[in-house]
This record gives structure tokens, sequence and C-alpha cells, in this order.
């Protein structure tokens, strides 16, 4: 009886340890975000930091791959950094990737910056579509942006400053040496080992053996982050118009037209977030009016012409610049697009032309111009075979054909053919 007594407070000695163990076991979360800076990651990131609170977490990990994004996400998500109560570790990670454009920014803005070997940041300077420079106000404002960042988190402000101003995009080692982050670690264990014990406001983060739990992106983020890429966002309204396109110009065939509705349906879901122009916009819509005026009525290719040179003005036009200025539609995405829709437009209208030549082949058109033989004398009405079928016939002029000759349809009157002979 004593033995059982003793097994079963070491049970209860041991369950209980375990409980505490388990309580008190650091626990930091992490964010992975890949790709573009787009509102999904930014209502991600807010998730995150807000699981972070919740579950009491010692930090949170943002792990960053980015070429940059748009400018209000990316300032929702500094936001959000700057009053998270949880301290925020942005860690470029892994070898080969990159904080370019607004990721710079949010790596600056976090509480510990760190990079893995191999990976780099800056090139923050705004450009437009063409890849040229934009206006100076614009630069003027990312440049005092990023400067308070750096001044807010002790960062080379100087350096910071000429991400923006001439492009300057430096390795992990470098952004060390020169101040702009706070660790280089080549893996999550070596992060870890660097974390514990670093000061971030009022706390000491104890991260030595911590775990990390990882909170991916939900299938519904997973989703329109994917469409929220200015570059499939095009490509999926181009798809679109294609398919309009299609079902106007074949009544009926219906999949097209239901396939090209729901590409243009999310290629606007991905605009309003891009901030698009009225102008863009109106050249676009004038084009694809004049690539159907001309398959209705071919103009030899005169208005495909003018609508081509709408869709690439209007392509170029279409995201306002001066809103996002860290994202763009590649040149290498659109210069494509119009190129395949300029062939597409070339077969279509040449198809259209020849149909256009070609003689008519039912109908009363269709008959006219055939060759048949007479089956019973025409006198002047009788019989005649015209591609293996009986048809009244009558003979120009009143004339008698006997049976047996060749006659060529002239004409047809009701479903009467009046035909003379050849």
């Amino acid at each position: 009886m004593r033995k059982i007594l003793l097994i079963f407070i070491a049970l209860i000695f041991i369950s209980t340890n375990i409980v505490l163990a388990e309580e008190n076991e650091t626990l930091v979360l992490k964010l992975k975000v890949e790709g573009a800076i787009d509102p999904i990651v930014a209502d991600y990131v807010a998730r995150g930091i807000a699981e972070a609170k919740e579950n009491n977490a010692t930090a949170l990990i943002i792990q960053l791959d980015t070429p940059g994004g748009l400018d209000l996400a990316m300032r929702k998500i500094i936001k959000d950094i700057q009053s998270s109560s949880v301290p925020v570790i942005t860690y470029v990670y892994p070898k080969g990737a990159r904080a370019a454009s607004a990721g710079s920014f949010i790596l600056i803005a976090s509480h510990i910056a760190a990079m893995a070997p191999g990976t780099n940041v800056g090139a923050a300077h705004p450009v437009s579509i063409e890849g040229r420079d934009v206006s100076e106000k614009i630069v003027n404002d990312a440049k005092a942006y990023i400067k308070s960042l750096a001044k807010l988190r002790g960062r080379n402000v100087t350096l910071a400053e000429s991400f923006v101003v001439n492009s300057t995009s430096i390795t992990a080692e470098e952004a060390l040496e020169y101040n702009i982050i706070d660790i280089v670690a080549e893996d999550y264990p070596s992060l870890l080992a660097q974390l514990d014990g670093k000061r971030v406001e009022n706390k000491t983060l104890k991260t030595k053996n911590a775990k990390i739990k990882e909170i991916p992106m939900n299938f519904r983020e997973e989703i329109l982050h994917i469409i929220s890429n200015p570059n499939i966002a095009y490509i999926l309204f181009m798809a679109g118009i294609y398919g309009i396109i299609f079902e106007l110009a074949n009544p009926g065939a219906i999949l097209p037209g239901v396939v090209g509705g729901i590409c243009i349906l999310l290629a606007f879901w991905s605009f309003q977030a891009l901030s698009i122009t009225s102008t863009g916009i109106a050249l676009i819509l004038f084009a694809i009016a004049l690539f159907i005026a001309d398959l209705k009525a071919p103009t030899h290719g005169i208005l495909t012409a003018g609508g081509i040179i709408s869709l690439l003005f209007g392509s170029i036009m279409l995201i306002n610049v001066e809103k996002t200025k860290f994202i763009k539609i590649s040149l290498k995405v659109i210069l494509p697009s119009i190129l395949l829709t300029l062939l597409f437009f070339i077969f279509a209208i040449g198809l259209a032309i020849k149909a256009h030549k070609r003689k008519p082949t039912t109908g009363k058109e269709g008959l006219i111009g055939l060759v048949g033989e007479v089956k019973e004398d025409l006198s002047p009405e009788g019989m005649v075979l015209i591609k293996g079928e009986i048809w009244k016939a009558k003979a120009k002029g009143d004339k008698t054909i006997e049976e047996g000759k060749k006659v060529k349809v002239v004409d047809v009157r009701d479903l009467t053919l009046i035909v003379e002979e050849v």
C-alpha cells in the first residue's frame, strides 16, 4: 500500500513539473513574408502581432524576403510594429533573400533588425513604371520617413537616407558594420542565441531555448496575396479582356464570357488596392472598344492599331505611382501582353477579312452560280439536280432546256431556281 502511495505521489510531482515547464517555456511566434508588400501582408502582420500579444509571446519574428511593395501597406505594417507591446524582430532569411524598397523601411523600423549571410538590404528609391525617377516630392517624402525610422531605432541615418536617394544596396555584413541592423545570424538557433539577453525598451529577451511557432497565412490570405501582385493582376485583366472580346465576337459561347468576367473582377479587386488611375482605365476600355469594332467591321487593322497604342499607354499609366511609390507593373509583363494582343488581332482580323471576301455557301446567295443538271425538261419549268438535291427550276427567258443539259443558277425566286444553259 505504501509503495502504491509513493508511486502516486511521484506521478503527481512529475506531471506538475511538466505542466510548470510548459507554462514557463519561452514562446516566440514567427511570420513568413515573401513577395510584394500589399494590404494582405499588412493584415497578416497585424494578425500575427495580435496573436503574439494574446499568447504572451516573448517576441515576434517576421521572416522577410521582398522586392518591395505598396507604400500604404508598408506604413501600416510599420505603425503596427511601433505600437506593438511584443518586441518585433525582422529577419531577412534565408540566404539569397532581400529587403528591398519597402522591405528596407520595415527592417529599419523593427525593434531588432537581423539578416542572414548572403542577403541584402536597400535600393529603396521610388521609381515609375518605366523605371525612371519619380517626382522630387515623392523622393523627399520617402527620404524623410526612412530618416525618422532610423533615428527612432538608433540606426545609421545617413546610410538609410542613401537607400532612398542613391538606391544604395548593401550586404548583411555591411549592414551590421554600418549600424543598419543589430544581428547577422546564420540560422534560427543562432538568431535566438544572439537575441537572448538583448534589451528592447523595458524588456529583456530570454530566447536561448525558446520554442518557435509559425503562424502561416491562411488559405484566403494566400490566394489574395497572389492576385494582389500587380503583374498577376494585370495578366488577369488581360485574360479577362480576351474572354469578353471572344464572347462578344461569338455570342452564345458563354464559357469565355464567364471566365473573362471572373478574371476582370479579380483584377479590379487587386487594382483597388494598387490605386489605379481613371485615365489608364479609360484608355484600356477605349482599346477594347476599338478591338471589338475591328472584329465586327474589319478596317484592315486600322482600329486595331489604334487599340494597341491605347492599350500600351493605358497599361503604362494604370498605376498611380504618386501613391504606390515602391510598386509597379513590370514592362516585362506589359510588352509581351501587348505583343500577344497584336498577334491575336492580326490573326482574327485576317480571318474576318477572308470570311467577308468568301462567297456565301448557304441560303439564296449560296445557290447562285452553282451548276447542275436538268432532270426534267424545262419548258420553261421543270426539275434540276443541284449538289445532290432536286429543285424546281425555270429557264431564264422562258426558254426550253432539254433533260440532261447542264445549267447554272442565276437567281432564286421563292423556292424556284432561275437557270440558264451552260
